[in-house]
């Protein structure tokens, strides 16, 4: 019997696959067993009886089984059922008389141990649950119960709050003894709805009294399997990766950089120690696509297909790791404690969403944003310690907490027409600005955060774009404003027309009282605009090609002062010192990298100089190196990065076959006071001289150790050429049988005899006057 219910089951998982209709009879209790299954519009019937030998049984399932398979692939009808009987009782018969039929009786004492899930898993897996399709319904608890009196309020109130996330289709308010139960069901039109009310809602405080707590209605089934008593997790065994922060403890503070050569196929990390670089790490294939250092260089982010990996320590061991397919872009929050990722690719369907926040030690997902819109990366702007984040929707900025990634305060700010905002780099400070709308000029705010109170706001005219630049320490912020010149009203469509471009520079005074603002106006087209990291320099680059020109500036109490302006410039780019005072200028891409080291004191150029075709300048963090570099990504040819001094002189020519991208190891920040800073400005002659005592030995150590690289080569030689000897001498008797008895190794010592010969070469007569 357990064979026979193999064959019907199987059989009957045939019938449901070729989408055929079936009738099953069941067996009667006083009958002799038999049923029978049925096909409805054909002349099929598969009967199985008690009286009926199981071969025949097995054989009418198999000629139905081929039957079923012809007609389904050629469209054709079904014989006779006469026919097909006969069929099958002769070929019955005819292995009847052929071989003994074996014995399918079931052995006594037979227990029936198959399960379903061994027989039909396939299809068992697709057997429906009590959860399918109930995705897009929310259940609010907490909810006040009250009277047929304020229930119109009440549902009023749930609808406003719940339909902002989406449609709702259906709402229902279970009553008990005309009072509300303190719950309600709420119908969206999507899932994808009801998993946003569930994020942006759960804890949403309605009064005093009642804090709202919703939950997808099918997570019933999750909740159901929560055993009643409570089991303490087990602990991960701790992972010892070592000290993250290990490159700080250099005795020489040498600085660490990355590279990615061979198109790609190799990663590598370098020392810069004084001679050239050392090799720390380096792997093949370390990442897919390029490589991210994490704020205070404690991690290194690698891309793959299928997430984001992190790296660190001392053999650069993985930390964690990040499950995001098809991932294109990261960000990490000043702190390191979170790390933004992004991918165009929808992970699943119940979790369509493309921009995740992790948190890094844990590896677990805080929270995940859809990307409705294309805007620069990052979308989501860190404040400087990491303790919020905020992003734009539309005519919305969004401000979130952390840890808890809550929205702050339950609400976000309507801002209409809001085009950008960005953090103060030292203080929970927000700037952001709206363009014109009709009558309303356009205007710059600054609001602090978490009380929303706005410190200034500047209203600006004819504005065509802003962009706002923050110094490093937060004490200035400067708003690059795109200006139209000329305005001409079009009196038919009641419209302006407008012409021509001016750039104004906002510069806002963020540590004085009500916060000043001064303005530099600039008739030129201003190229690009950097602040000194720690001052109150600044320095643009405007004009045309051929008369570019870089002017430096400086605020001082009161107003801002031209410092110096050079004029006839070959470059694009600017790029200042991590610890100011110094900048590139370099004239990369199309301006075949011209290079301008200049000292922003008194604005004096130090060196001018050319790396052709470069792509790229990076400064290291502590402003004493500066690279340049020909990436394969820009062109073809020449690739290699060449490391100088923050002077202008060029100490390492590196050439790399295929040479990528190059990323200086970032620090943190220091841990010395503003006071003790400026005490060893003061004191510079005296740490100046014993660090040039200490270069001495350094070079003195280098010269020894190349003397005695030299030595040990000499002596390698020596001891080779010895053993070389002693081998020719071996083999001498050798040489003797090979060459007839002639000892060849002393024909250049026999005597040679030597005959001169002479020719005449010319006659010549010299007369000779008395």
């Amino acid at each position: 019997m357990y064979v026979l219910k193999i064959y019907l089951r199987k059989f009957v998982q045939l019938l449901i696959l070729l989408d055929l209709n079936f009738v099953y009879e069941r067996p009667d209790v006083e009958g002799d067993g038999s049923f029978t299954f049925c096909l409805p519009g054909s002349n099929w019937t598969l009967c199985v009886c008690g009286s009926v030998p199981f071969s025949a049984c097995v054989l009418e399932a198999g000629k139905v089984h081929e039957d079923l398979k012809m007609a389904a692939d050629r469209g054709l009808e079904h014989e006779p059922r006469r026919q097909r009987k006969s069929e099958s009782q002769s070929q019955g018969s005819v292995n009847g008389d052929e071989m003994e039929e074996p014995d399918f009786s079931d052995p006594e004492g037979f227990v029936d141990d198959i399960s379903d899930e061994e027989l039909l898993g396939d299809l068992l897996k697709t057997k429906p649950k009590e959860s399918d399709g109930i995705d897009n319904i929310v259940i609010v608890d907490n909810v006040p119960q009250v009277g047929p009196d304020r229930q119109d309020k009440l549902k009023n109130v749930i609808k406003k709050i719940f339909e902002k996330f989406g449609k709702i289709n259906r709402e229902c308010f279970p009553v008990s003894v005309e009072k509300t139960k303190g719950f309600v069901f709420l119908e969206y039109t999507s899932p994808l709805h009801a998993s946003e009310a569930v994020k942006m809602a759960n804890g949403y405080k309605l009064d005093k009294q009642h804090t709202l707590q919703v939950n997808i209605f099918s997570d019933f089934d999750k909740f159901e399997k929560i055993p009643e008593k409570w089991e303490v997790p087990k602990p991960k065994p701790y992972h010892d990766v070592g000290n993250l922060r290990y490159f700080q403890q250099d005795p020489d503070c040498y600085d660490q950089f990355s590279v990615i050569y061979d198109g790609g196929e190799r990663t590598a990390i370098f020392k810069n120690t004084a001679r050239e670089p050392v090799v720390i790490e380096e792997r093949a294939r370390w990442t897919e696509t390029y490589i991210r250092w994490s704020p205070q260089g404690t991690y290194l982010a690698t891309f793959h297909a299928k997430g984001i990996a992190l790296w660190g320590g001392e053999k650069f061991e993985q930390i964690m790791r990040f499950s995001h397919p098809g991932v294109q872009l990261i960000d990490f929050s000043p702190c390191e404690r979170y790390m933004v990722t992004f991918s165009p690719i929808l992970s699943s369907q119940e979790d369509q969403q493309q921009i995740i926040i992790w948190d890094i030690r844990t590896g677990m997902k805080k929270r995940g944003f859809h990307c409705e819109t294309q805007s620069t990366w990052p979308i989501l702007k860190w404040s400087h310690d990491g303790s919020y984040f905020g992003r734009i929707t539309p005519d919305t900025l969004s401000v979130y907490e952390t840890p808890s990634m809550g929205l702050l305060e339950k609400k976000s700010l309507k801002i209409t027409g809001l085009r950008d905002f960005s953090w103060s780099p030292s203080d929970n400070i927000i700037a952001y600005w709206v363009p014109e709308q009709q009558n309303v000029p356009a205007r710059v705010t600054l609001i602090q955060m978490p009380s929303r109170q706005e410190l200034c706001i500047k209203n600006l005219f004819s504005v065509a774009d802003c962009k706002m630049h923050w110094q490093k320490n937060g004490d200035y912020l400067c708003v690059k404003v795109d200006r139209y010149s000329k305005a001409k009203k079009i009196e038919e469509k009641d419209q302006y027309k407008y012409s021509g471009l001016y750039y104004n520079f906002e510069l806002f005074r963020i540590r004085e009282k009500q916060i000043p603002v001064d303005k530099v106006e600039v008739k030129e087209n201003v190229i690009a605009f950097a602040w000194e990291p720690v001052g109150s320099r600044f320095a643009f680059i405007h004009g045309e090609s051929p008369r570019i020109s870089v002017s430096f500036y400086q605020i001082r109490p009161g107003k801002v002062e031209t410092i110096k302006t050079l004029e006839r410039r070959q470059a694009n780019h600017l790029f200042w010192s991590p610890t100011g005072q110094f900048v590139v200028l370099a004239g990369l891409r199309n301006m075949n990298g011209v290079l301008e080291f200049v000292d922003a004191s008194d604005v004096t150029v130090m060196a001018q100089t050319e790396h052709f075709m470069a792509t790229d300048v990076e400064w290291d963090a502590t402003g004493r190196y500066v690279v340049s570099a020909v990436s394969w990504w820009g062109h073809k040819v020449d690739n290699g990065y060449w490391i100088w001094s923050f002077q202008g002189r060029l100490l390492q020519k590196i050439q790399l076959e295929r040479f990528c991208q190059l990323l200086w190891r970032p620090r943190p920040p220091t841990l010395l006071t503003a006071e003790q800073i400026r005490a060893i400005k003061k004191n510079m002659k005296k740490y100046t001289e014993q660090f040039e005592a200490m270069d001495r030995l350094r070079q003195s150590n280098v010269s020894t150790e190349l003397l005695e690289k030299r030595s040990e080569m000499m002596n390698d030689y020596k001891r080779f050429r010895e053993r070389a000897s002693a081998e020719w001498d071996r083999m001498k008797f050798r040489r003797l049988e090979l060459r007839g008895g002639i000892d060849t190794d002393t024909l250049e010592d026999e005597e040679n005899d030597e005959e001169i010969v002479e020719f005449l070469l010319k006659v010549e007569e010299l007369v000779v006057e008395e």
